[in-house]
């Protein structure tokens, strides 16, 4: 009988013009009984259905909600349902669009019923939802206004005390708490500088009132705790310019769940892409692509992931090629998203693009006009070969890792920093193993004459910037919030950051007639900041042993970090490549690896992973790799289905250089080199390892000053001082008009004005003119009555534009 009646639908579905697939995919009510405890209690239900078949489509808010019975229990039109009273009734939900109709049970009970409440299960989580402990209210280091709470809510005990022992007893007032502090500021009773937080007529406002009323109890001792949270839905494709709501359920010790949408933080990780608000709802935007979207309570977080797909590409277009596994896997997610990858670059554009990335040079025009004219089928792997083994290559990877490890002159003198700077060039010039590279570091001992890489534990000396440091380089994890509190975004307690403390806490200097004498001595203690409870070595998602390692803690942490199957290391090292490589890491910030900053395509960046440990941690393979793929070879110019992507690698996107390379850039091409306080003559902007040579064009353009082991200190972004600087600086006119320069010399040996044009744009842009440039360049010569000044004109235009300032 049921195949029957399936039948006849399926036959009638046909009939309308409806496919079957559309007939089964009918709206889907979340949960489908709801069951609600005690007074207050509350539980948002989802009712998910599709747009054009294959895209999700919330309908929570486009469906009419009704209960049967109020005085049971109330729905909102958002779809919250509040118990009133104890009982059973039926919720009815409904909605024009195909007839829609359903049904589901709500069970109300406990709803008189005294309620024992608990300060950090129950209190809490309200000052937390309304922001009331957070860096920019009173959870600040020095408090607000004269009251402090615990960032978070990390520490109950402090901020139970701060509630109602300090303040001379005003904050909580138990015989009239609509009188205390606490209420009247937050609900508007009084001035408060954070504005109107929790409303009278709210349930947060009665239930701080109740609490208040009963004595402000901590709880019971013994009361469950919280596990997780779960976010639903888990993931949806979503259509651009729509909107989604979450439901956020707690799951407790004892088994309970419960509904903490109303009291959970929400933050996206992409707001160009989808926007939440405060309860929950997103709002995608008008661009493709992939956002993470945290749900964050008590600690515990979750995400949910949001796919817009593009809807609007042109068929017309012919699918590129695919040339190792890096493309299939970039076009898996591209056809994910309804989004089509741009053509092939020109050679020309991949020969700038090749030198400036491997090398941080530009091609002289001798080497452009070589590479343009071979028409070998391996020609760009075999650039990319040669860039590699370049002494240039291993200038530009230490300038990097200098940045990062932190060859700082003014913490370590000027021996010892040039010293560590050598040793991190020499490293990549033999192309060491990353692994290799990395143990190094960590497990250096002796005099920093012979082991200078130890010169990272004198720069960050103490065992928890040690720990934060190299947890952030090396693995991409950024665990300092955790020093002080749980971390707001990720899994990090303190436990997790005193453990990890405690493999550097060994680690110490002895002066020596001949220099530092690094060692690791000794087995002290770390505990924990609030417990004093004695926390052991342990490496991140690792339990804690009953005692610490023997010996030297760093061998074993060492062994940990660099394992095949670490799960960050070496994904943390491909995407920081991926990025100098393309302009934008799979995980972005590119040392901001976390559970809610998911990579915008893990599948490639696990398989990037697997390569570089297959590779024997080799940087030059993994290099080679990501240049012979089409996903690097691709042209800057977008289609219609890929103009507002950036996030996903189906375009090359123009992207900034790094101060010292845009300063070599403008030396090369005036064939005037820079000369640098106290450093010899000849030397480029990329080979100066002291980050504290003075000099304007380097700051303006946003050299790193060392200070941090973040990425963020290399300010990428243009500013208008930036165009100033180029449109007007005498340093750089000088280079320009220099009698000894390349304009000079050209002037004096190429007096055809097309062979001289040909000479200036490939010096400039690694190109050759094209027909209309050609003409210009030659009409603007011949007019002009100085022609050596007409060079200089040429020149200052072509590096006054965004294809020479920036990597294409």
């Amino acid at each position: 009988m049921r195949f029957a009646c399936l039948c006849w639908i399926l036959i009638c579905a046909v009939a309308s013009g409806v496919s079957a697939d559309e007939v089964r995919r009918e709206p889907v009510v979340t949960p489908e009984r709801v069951t609600l405890t005690g007074p207050d209690a509350r539980w948002q239900v989802l009712v998910s259905g599709w747009q054009d078949s294959d895209l999700n489509a919330d309908w929570t808010r486009r469906v009419v909600w009704r209960s049967k019975n109020p005085e049971i229990a109330s729905v909102s039109d958002s779809g919250l349902v509040r118990a009133v009273s104890d009982g059973s009734t039926v919720l009815e939900i409904a909605a024009d669009e195909g007839g829609f109709r359903r049904e589901i049970p709500v069970v109300v009970r406990g709803t008189q019923s005294g309620r024992a409440l608990h300060f950090e299960n129950d209190i809490l989580p309200v000052l937390s939802r309304f922001a009331c402990n957070t860096s920019g209210c009173h959870g600040k280091a020095e408090g607000q206004n004269g009251f402090k709470l615990s960032i978070f809510g990390f520490d109950p005990p402090a901020d139970l005390a701060s509630l109602t022992q300090e303040g001379r007893g005003r904050r909580t007032f138990a015989p009239v708490p609509e009188q205390s502090l606490l209420l009247l500021k937050a609900s508007g009773g009084m001035p408060h500088g954070g504005g109107i937080r929790i409303r009278p007529d709210t349930d947060e406002y009665r239930l701080l009132r109740d609490w208040v009323r009963s004595g402000c109890p901590t709880g019971a001792a013994d009361a469950p705790k919280l596990v997780s949270i779960r976010v639903l839905p888990r993931e949806s494709r979503l259509a651009l310019r729509s909107a989604q709501q979450l439901q956020v359920t707690a799951v407790w010790s004892d088994g309970r769940e419960v509904d903490v949408t109303h009291h959970a933080r929400f933050q996206s990780n992409n707001e160009g892409l989808a926007r939440v608000d405060d309860a929950g709802l997103i709002s995608t935007g008008e661009t493709p692509g992939e956002a993470a979207i945290m749900a964050s309570y008590m600690g515990a977080v979750d995400v949910f992931r949001a796919v817009m797909p593009q809807r609007e590409y042109d068929e017309s277009l012919s699918a590129p090629p695919v040339l190792n596994f890096i493309d299939e896997l970039v076009d898996a997610r591209l056809k994910k998203l309804g989004i089509q990858p741009s053509g092939m670059c020109r050679d020309e554009d991949f020969l700038r693009r090749a030198y400036l990335d491997v090398a941080g040079v530009l091609p002289t025009a001798d080497e452009a006009r070589a590479f343009l004219r071979d028409q070998s089928p391996d020609r760009r792997v075999r650039l990319i070969d040669a860039l590699l083994k370049r002494p240039e290559h291993a200038d530009l990877e230490a300038l990097r890792w200098a940045d990062v490890l932190r060859v700082d002159r003014l913490a370590l003198g000027h021996k010892q920093a040039g010293a560590f700077y050598h040793w991190i060039r020499d490293s990549f010039a033999q192309n060491k193993p990353f692994d290799a590279f990395t143990r190094e570091i960590i497990t250096a001992e002796g005099l920093l004459t012979d082991a200078p890489q130890g010169s990272l534990f004198k720069v960050v000396s103490k065992p928890g910037e040690m720990a934060s440091t190299i947890s952030q380089v090396f693995l991409g994890v950024r665990i300092e919030c955790a020093q002080c509190h749980h971390h707001p975004f990720d899994r990090w307690s303190q436990d997790d950051y005193v453990g990890m403390q405690a493999f550097f806490t060994q680690v110490g200097f002895k002066k020596t007639p001949v220099g530092d004498l690094l060692r690791a001595a000794g087995s002290p203690d770390s505990r924990h900041p609030r417990t004093n409870e004695v926390i052991t070595a342990h490496a991140l998602l690792q339990s804690a042993p009953e005692k610490n390692p023997e010996g030297d803690r760093r061998r074993v942490f060492a062994d940990w970090l660099t394992a095949p199957d670490n799960p960050w290391f070496a994904r943390n090292i491909v995407n920081r490549v991926w990025a100098r490589l393309t302009g934008r890491g799979l995980v972005e910030p590119v040392d901001d690896f976390r559970m809610t900053n998911p990579p915008s395509n893990p599948e490639l960046l696990d398989a990037l992973a697997r390569h570089f440990v297959a590779s024997g941690f080799d940087l030059h393979a993994l290099t080679k790799t990501i240049a012979a793929s089409r996903t690097y070879q691709l042209s800057t110019e977008p289609n219609r289905s890929n103009e507002r992507d950036e996030q996903n690698f189906s375009r090359a996107l123009f992207r900034p250089l790094e101060a010292e390379v845009r300063l070599d850039m403008v030396c090369q091409v005036t064939g005037v080199p820079e000369k640098f306080d106290g450093v010899a003559v000849g030397s480029r902007a990329v080979q100066l390892w002291d980050s504290q040579v003075n000099h304007d064009f380097l700051r303006l353009f946003g050299r790193p000053v060392r200070v941090t082991a973040c990425q963020c200190e290399r300010i990428a972004e243009p500013t208008v001082s930036q165009v100033l600087h180029v449109l007007n600086s005498p340093n750089i006119q000088a280079k320009l008009s220099d009698e000894g320069g390349r304009l000079a010399r050209l002037n004096a040996t190429l007096t055809d004005s097309d062979a001289l044009a040909d000479e200036l744009y490939l010096t400039v842009f690694s190109r050759f003119p094209d027909v209309e440039e050609r003409q210009a360049v030659s009409r603007y010569l011949a007019q002009a009555p100085n022609r050596r000044q007409a060079m200089e004109d040429v020149v200052w235009s072509l590096m006054n534009t965004v294809e020479f300032l920036f990597n294409h």
